[in-house]
Order: structure tokens, then sequence, then C-alpha cells
């Protein structure tokens, strides 16, 4: 199959610096740092109707940096995803009134599934003032990056043993990246300003409940933020979870299997269908009680979990801290060809598809010093991102998914599971053979862009 593979290179915003770096790279500056938090939770007569109240609230996490030329911003909402007008009107806002560039500018969603869909002037006032007050809290500060791991996350696709088909289930042999990335900030004295930690896993935990909640990741960064004490921010990056569900998820198999002998008993069929969420579970049944009580418990368990080595990596398996690091960004459209499915059905079965509009994936880069940031704004599989931090000439690299809008096309598979009969793989909206190679490619062309300037 031919296709063509189409870039469109953004014009990389320096602010302040763009006429140094017209003469030669500026050197590294000092570094600022500053962090924040602010409550996104509806309040009750906001709240959607399916929703049965808040187990726990939402936020938007921000850390914003400068190196005495330019800025930057890496911010984290709890939300399914993140609009890309959203994005786009947050971003400019800060290029406009804290000069901020556009293109160094990174708004990522934590993906969990107990979200209600918010945008609107309120939504995005909210997320542009967890900018504005980390701005306005910047102060001298050093950086460190360090790694660990973390086994509470695992390949979700196996084959059924009984129809000997695609389907979801824990795949403890499947690929499945096991890396916490952890960047500390904290002031010369030692004290802790912010965390910014990347991990692949999705925020699917509470998603039976019909309550609001941060799921996991909010899980794991409260617990962060208790442990460290004062204002510190711990903003949670979402890795490349498109395939990885948490290693414990029997809860939500159990509920589905008893929501989909309910449906039977009304002569509705959904075993292979996409499951609509906590509706009809009856939840007087001590089963059902009992399965929904454990899924709290489990998000506040794996949350401790993930909070621990985080924790871990950051007091005692960070390399030597840095005062100064420079800053820069740069951005880039690719566009692969796109597909749309003309049959139904979650899994197991080869979709039927006819040609469809190009689907474009907007990349990002942020680096600061020799750590880099790489962007898509889509559900990207594991090993795209491993490919990526193994092709990358950066020993601190990592790659943070659902990050500046929100792709039109589904879940993004590497090339060699477009073989498999998945769920992701039969809804994907994009043909095999371009995403893959577009992102990891379009990602160290970035690099290349921003050592050049």
């Amino acid at each position: 199959m031919k296709f063509q593979l189409y870039t469109a290179l953004a014009v990389v915003l320096c602010g302040p610096a763009t006429a140094s770096m017209a003469q030669g790279a500026p050197m590294a500056g000092a570094l600022k740092v500053g962090a924040a938090k602010v409550d996104v939770t509806p309040a009750g007569a906001d709240m959607p109707k399916n929703m049965l109240g808040v187990l726990d609230p939402i936020n938007v996490r921000a850390i914003v940096l400068d190196d005495g030329k330019t800025r930057a911003a890496m911010v984290t909402v709890d939300a399914g995803a993140v609009g890309t007008d959203t994005w786009q009107r947050v971003s400019a806002r800060a290029a406009r009134e804290l000069r901020i560039p556009a293109t160094q500018f990174l708004l990522t969603a934590t993906h969990t599934h107990s979200a209600p869909w918010l945008r609107g002037d309120a939504y995005e006032g909210k997320i542009f003032e967890a900018v504005r007050k980390a701005a306005a809290a910047m102060r001298p500060a050093r950086m460190a990056y360090g790694t660990g791991v973390s086994y509470i996350n695992v390949n979700r696709n196996i084959i059924d043993p009984q129809t000997h088909r695609w389907w979801e289930g824990p795949n403890y042999d499947g690929p499945s990246d096991k890396t916490v990335a952890v960047v500390r900030f904290e002031t010369p004295a030692g004290a802790p300003i912010a965390i910014y930690y990347n991990y692949g896993v999705h925020a699917v935990l509470t998603g039976n409940l019909d309550m609001i909640s941060a799921d996991l990741p909010g899980a794991a960064s409260n617990y962060i933020e208790d442990s460290l004490g004062g204002d510190a921010v711990a903003v949670y990056s979402n890795g490349a979870a498109g395939d990885q569900n948490p290693i414990f998820f029997q809860q939500t198999y159990d509920l589905r299997a008893i929501r989909i002998a309910d449906y039977a008993k009304r002569g509705e069929d959904i075993s292979n269908a996409m499951p609509p969420g906590g509706t009809g579970m009856d939840r007087n049944n001590p089963r059902v009680a009992t399965l929904m009580k454990q899924q709290k418990q489990m998000a506040l368990s794996m949350g401790q979990m993930l909070g621990e080595e985080v924790l871990h990596v950051a007091r005692a398996s960070l390399e030597r801290p840095v005062t100064e690091a420079r800053i820069a960004g740069a951005q880039k459209t690719v566009t692969c060809p796109g597909r749309k499915r003309l049959d139904q059905g979650r899994a197991g079965y080869a979709g039927t598809y006819q040609d469809a509009d190009p689907i474009d994936l907007r990349l990002s880069l942020l680096k600061i010093g020799d750590t880099v940031i790489g962007g898509v704004n889509g559900e990207v599989f594991t090993t795209i991102a491993q490919r990526f931090k193994r092709e990358s000439p950066f020993k601190h690299t990592m790659m943070t998914t659902l990050t500046n809008g929100m792709a039109g096309s589904g879940y993004i598979p590497n090339d060699a599971a477009f073989a498999y009969n998945t769920f992701e793989v039969v809804s994907s909206k994009l043909k095999p053979g371009c995403a893959e190679t577009a992102i990891v490619d379009g990602l160290l062309d970035l690099i290349d862009t921003v050592d050049a300037k």
C-alpha cells in the first residue's frame, strides 16, 4: 500500500529569545520554577445527569518554567480528553499574557474515565488560572531527572481461551513499559516545588461508579503531594497507555459480566459491544455493591503504589540536579491515511472499512536542558513510545499522550498491532502502516529542529 505522508512544521515561537537565537543557540539560563493546583470539579447544579456525585475532586495542575530568556508550561487536567479548541485558546492566552510560547505549552489529559466532558469560558479560565498562579509562584530552582519502575500496568489484549479470539484482559506477556520517569523541581536549598512524572496506564478503575473521580492518576498525585507537604504539586504525564490497563481490574470485568446478563434478560445482546458505563447497574445488589467498593479501594491502593515509586525515585534515584537549563519547543503536524468502519462489534473480528479523509496528528516537543518530552494528541500504543525513547539522541526522553488537543484517529496502534483484531485496532480510524513511523520520525525531527535553534 502506498501512501503520502504530509507534514506541516509549525514555526518555533521563542518569545524574548528570538533575537539572540538568530545569532546562535543561547546559553542556558538560571531556572525559575513555579507550580499550582486548581479544583475544576463541577458544582452540584452543573453536575451531568448521569453522575451520581463526587468520589474525589478533579483538578488542573501546572508547572511553569523560566530560563531567563523564555518560558514553558506543563499542565495536566483530570479529564478524559481536552478539546483542541480549549488547548488553542488557553495556550494563546498564556502566550499573550504570560509570555509562554504556544510551542512550549503542553496541556495533557489524565484520561480518567470518570470526569465529565467540560469546555467553555469558565473551564478554560480555571485552566489558565492554574498556569497564572504557577507563573506568579516562580522562584530560583534546580531540576533533576530519574527513572524507576512500577508494575501496576499490564497489556490489556489477550486471546480469549473460550472463543480463541482477541478480547480484553490482562496479558502478562504482552508489550508493557513499566518505566516511571520523574523530574523533580526544588529550591536551591532542596525544598520541593513540583514533580512531573510520566507513566502509561489507563485511568479506568472507577469507570463503573458513575461518580466524578480523578481515578488512579489523581490518587497518585494526591499521595505524592501529601507526602511532600507544603504547596508542592505533582503533575501526572499520561504515557503511551493506548493498550495498557491497571493490572488489577477484575472488578470491572465482573461488573461487565453482570451487566451483560442483565441486558440479555431484556433481550439485548451487548456481549460484543462497547459497555454502556454503569447504566443499568443495580447498586442494591450485594455483589454489585461489593465490587464497586473494591473499585474505590483499588484506585487508592494503586495510586499509592505508583506514588511510592515516584517518591522513591525522587529521593534516591535522581541524577545530579542542575540549576541552569535552556528551554526550547516546537510543534509539527503529520498526516496519515484514514478509514471509516462499516460494521460493528467491539473486538475479535476483522472490521470492514472504506477510505476516508486523512487524519492529522499533532506532535509537540518540549526540551528542558537535556530532558525531552514528546507529545502526541492521541491514544498511543506503548511500543511506539518505547521506539521513540530508544531512537532519541537524549537519554532523558519520555512521551506524553492526549496532549495539546484531541486527534480524530481514535487509538493509535503500532504497525504490528494492526494484525490483531483487538478493540483498539478495529475501532481505529487510521489505516495501517503510517502512524508509528510518522510519530517517531516526526518527534525526532522536532528534536533536530529545537537543537538547531
